[in-house]
């Protein structure tokens, strides 16, 4: 279960402003403020069974924009393929370090350090 709710949670972060505005509130209210059925209810001013197929909905619909558009899977990618920037700039740089080449080594920190910067920011849009 706690598997899906991160899931969710992840797939409306993405996809979530492009759910209906009931939708996304009750994905909302349930799943990232963790309030029950009943509670979403009377939020929503539905009853429970209302609440669990908007959810049910809203979950397919993330599901099929994640499908069609991939956006979740190209933002773990590019985190891999940063992440693989950084340790060849490493790798670089202990070998500029050794050889005692000051250049190479300063533009590959250089290089190390945006990287670092963009997959920090990018970190910061899923938390």
């Amino acid at each position: 279960m706690v598997e899906k709710l991160v899931e969710v949670g992840i797939l409306f972060d993405f996809y979530g402003k492009l759910l209906s505005k009931k939708q996304f509130l009750a994905v909302e209210l349930y799943y990232i403020h963790d309030l029950s059925l009943a509670e979403v209810g009377d939020e929503l001013g539905i009853t429970r069974q209302g609440v669990f197929d908007i959810l049910k909905r809203a979950e397919e619909k993330l599901y099929v924009y994640e499908k069609s558009l991939g956006l979740v899977e190209k933002f773990y990618s590019s985190h891999d393929d940063i992440r693989k920037i950084i340790n060849i700039t490493e790798e670089i740089m202990k070998i500029a370090k050794k050889n005692n080449i000051e250049e190479i080594y300063d533009k590959t920190l250089k290089i190390k350090d945006i990287s670092q910067r963009i997959l920090n920011n990018s970190r910061e849009v899923m938390d």
